[in-house]
């Protein structure tokens, strides 16, 4: 099991803890800041899938005219991890 805790950069959220298990699954997501109801909900989707499936869907979203977004910088962090 790892567990990253991952610095924002863009975003209303200030960072992301992640723990992916050994089979390289979402276990946990946790959105330090950031659009509450909407962080959970990623969080929320993204549990039990497949890392490089997590970040094939999310990367590149952006949010208004920053560039990236919660879901985006949560791709980056899993990118980090593998």
């Amino acid at each position: 099991m790892k567990e990253l805790v991952y610095k924002t950069h863009g975003t209303c959220a200030q960072a992301i803890r992640v723990i992916v298990d050994d089979d390289r699954r979402v276990e946990k997501v946790e959105f330090m800041g950031g659009c509450g109801g909407n962080t959970q909900g990623v969080a929320a989707l993204v549990k039990g899938m497949k890392v490089e499936d997590v970040i094939a869907r999310l990367q590149g979203i952006n949010c208004g005219f920053k560039g990236t977004s919660c879901p985006d910088q949560l791709s980056k962090a899993l990118a980090s991890m593998l």
